[in-house]
Order: C-alpha cells, then sequence, then structure tokens
C-alpha cells in the first residue's frame, strides 16, 4: 500500500499481534480501517482478503489458516487438511498482514490469492 497511515496500521497491527497475539476487539476494527486503505487505494485482492479475514477470526476466535507453502501446490495435494496444531495463528497473521504492504511484490500477490483461496473455503 501506498498510504503513509496504511503502512503505519500495518505496522501498529504487527506490534498489537507480537504483544497481544489476536485480541478480537481491537484487530477487528483496525483491519476493518486498513480495508478501508485497501478501497481507496484500490486493491480488489487485498480487500477481500481483509474481509474474509475479519469475518474468519470473528467466526472462530482464532487465526486457523496456515502461511502458504514456498513450493507449488498439486490440485490434488491441495485438498489434503492441515491438522490445526500445525498452525501458528498469530505468525500466519501476521504474515498475511505484512503482505498487504507491497503488493507490487508478485509473491506476495501469489500467497495473498492462497489465503483469499483458503479463506473462501
Amino acid at each position: 500500500m501506498e498510504n503513509k497511515k496504511a503502512i503505519k496500521l500495518i505496522d501498529k497491527i504487527l506490534e498489537d499481534l507480537d504483544k497481544k497475539g489476536i485480541n478480537t476487539d481491537s484487530l477487528i476494527e483496525d483491519l476493518k480501517q486498513l480495508r478501508e486503505y485497501a478501497l481507496q487505494e484500490q486493491i480488489p485482492l487485498v480487500v477481500k482478503v481483509l474481509r474474509f479475514t475479519y469475518e474468519h477470526i470473528l467466526e472462530n476466535d482464532s487465526f486457523l489458516i496456515p502461511i502458504p507453502d514456498d513450493e507449488p501446490v498439486d490440485e490434488e495435494e491441495e485438498s489434503s487438511t492441515i491438522a490445526a496444531g500445525d498452525i501458528d495463528p498469530v505468525e500466519s497473521l501476521k504474515y498475511l498482514i505484512s503482505l498487504t504492504k507491497s503488493v507490487k511484490n508478485k509473491t506476495n500477490v501469489s500467497d495473498l490469492r492462497e489465503y483469499r483461496d483458503a479463506l473462501n473455503s
């Protein structure tokens, strides 16, 4: 994102996650505000991922999506599920939020798409 306020908000979210973990009260509001910045900058992928993220957190009271693999995944392998114990909710959410800082990076966009697909399934 280009907006300095959005970058500051991303940094605040990451800092809060480090200090407090997933505190749904402030986190949801921060994600909604960050989504507004993404709307202003017209970044539809980030807008959608952030909405899916806060809806997922509201529904599950945690973030149960793993960090995307570095290696490409076969579509057949994609259907295999990962045990919830293998997921570090805070680290995965921090990674997702950090991806929104630079959507010009192709790897970030690819990982955001993977998050979008995982959150939407």
